[in-house]
């Protein structure tokens, strides 16, 4: 994060730790950072894979969801959702149901949204696959999508009865949201070295004709 003075650039370092009041006072539109419990992660930068991985599905839900007037969607990585009081996550997509968005607010959803994604990198594994997992299960996300482009490995987990993920098994290859009656993916689409073509995924899934 910068800031300029007189025409010159000055850097202000992340802070370490915090109160979440000076988090969000720190944290601007143009910076990826979480915050748990008084402590500052800022992200790292994402790999080309990553992004061009990341937008290609953030569309893909963004048209469907559009399409059929459900809610709101946001894939830029940099919206954060406070799941509660000290813990604010930034995941890599979101979605909001149209009756719910009185928790959207103009930096950051108030809540738990109704579907995460998060593109797993090298230094994510354990934040994604074991802390966010656990949080977003506690927090009552109904689903929890979790990619992982190096490893060529994904799980889709829908929240049950008894407020525990569970694995959303694929069916003839495909992988079907329940929050999302009618959208699925194929998970080798996100295995073809970022050679995506959104437009004749869209078609597949019947998004556009």
């Amino acid at each position: 994060m910068s800031t300029i003075i007189a025409d010159e650039f000055i850097t202000i370092s992340p802070p370490r730790f915090a109160t979440e009041e000076e988090f969000e006072a720190w944290c601007d539109e143009d910076t990826k950072a979480e915050y748990i419990d008084g402590e500052v992660t800022v992200m790292t930068p994402v790999s080309f894979e990553h992004d061009s991985g990341e937008t290609t599905l953030g569309n893909l839900i963004d048209l469907f969801v559009k399409k059929n007037k459900l809610g709101w969607v946001s894939s830029t990585g940099h919206f954060q959702v406070r799941l509660r009081i000290g813990l604010r996550r930034s995941p890599d997509i979101v979605f909001v149901e149209k009756s719910r968005m009185d928790i959207v607010h103009k930096t950051y959803i108030d809540g738990a949204p109704d579907l995460v994604v998060e593109f797993v990198s090298p230094s994510s594994i354990i934040r994604d696959w074991h802390e966010k997992y656990i949080e977003y299960e506690a927090a009552g996300i109904p689903e929890y999508w979790l990619i992982d482009q190096p490893q060529q490995r994904a799980t889709l987990y829908a929240l049950g009865n008894d407020r525990r993920y569970h694995p959303i098994l694929p069916k003839g290859g495909k992988y079907y949201s329940e929050i999302l009656p009618g959208f699925w993916v194929k998970m080798e689409w996100f295995w073809q070295d970022s050679r995506f073509d959104t437009y004749e995924m869209a078609k597949e899934i019947g998004i556009i004709a």
